[in-house]
């Protein structure tokens, strides 16, 4: 179930850094370690990942890497691993969409929690994205026709509000299903509610 689970362990101490791969790896996670955030952001992965991030760092520090990812496009999780707990620190990283800030030595029960939680995040991000890559699809007058059927109106309604036949309210409603992969309006309905 995990072996899909990427796991980026970036972390300048090599025995934390081979402690968590070992572990997680026994958990079934696919772990790739990174011995600075430089050597993460020269080798990011495409797909969507949990980075396990030591704060303080030489070079490029945790924060640093953090809003350096904040600014890109790849979906991301990050969970901060520190010995130095500061709440200004933590305050910022939580700012910047962190989703927990662990002391080490690492308790793995909450790691394990905490990379749950990360993983729930990156799939519904996953799932917003495609949501709305399937809206994209849709042209303006599909766009008005999809909002006011999702807004319970029959055909003839949105007919009389855009100015045009229930017949061609029927032709765009078929358009949009097939656009947005639905095959009901209890589906569109549902994705309605997901794409709010």
């Amino acid at each position: 179930m995990n072996e899909n689970r990427l796991i980026c362990i970036v972390d300048d101490d090599p025995q934390v850094r081979d402690s968590l791969s070992l572990m997680l790896g026994l958990k079934g996670y696919n772990c790739r370690p990174f011995d600075s955030g430089e050597s993460f952001m020269s080798s990011m992965p495409d797909e969507p990942c949990c980075i396990v991030l030591d704060l303080k760092m030489a070079g490029m520090d945790g924060l640093a890497l953090q809003q350096t990812l904040l600014d890109g496009d790849r979906p991301y999780a990050v969970i901060f691993l520190t010995a130095f707990a500061d709440t200004e620190v933590m305050r910022s990283a939580f700012l910047s969409r962190a989703i927990d800030f662990l002391e080490k030595p690492v308790v793995m029960p909450r790691l394990l929690e905490a990379l749950d939680k990360a993983f729930a995040q990156l799939n519904q991000s996953r799932q917003r994205v495609d949501l709305s890559q399937r809206m994209d699809r849709l042209t303006p007058r599909e766009r008005d026709v999809y909002h006011l059927i999702v807004e319970g109106m029959s055909h003839r309604e949105v007919g009389e509000r855009l100015g045009i036949s229930p017949r061609t309210v029927e032709v765009h409603k078929a358009r949009i299903m097939e656009k947005l992969q639905l095959t009901s309006l209890a589906e569109l309905m549902r994705f309605a509610l997901k794409a709010a």
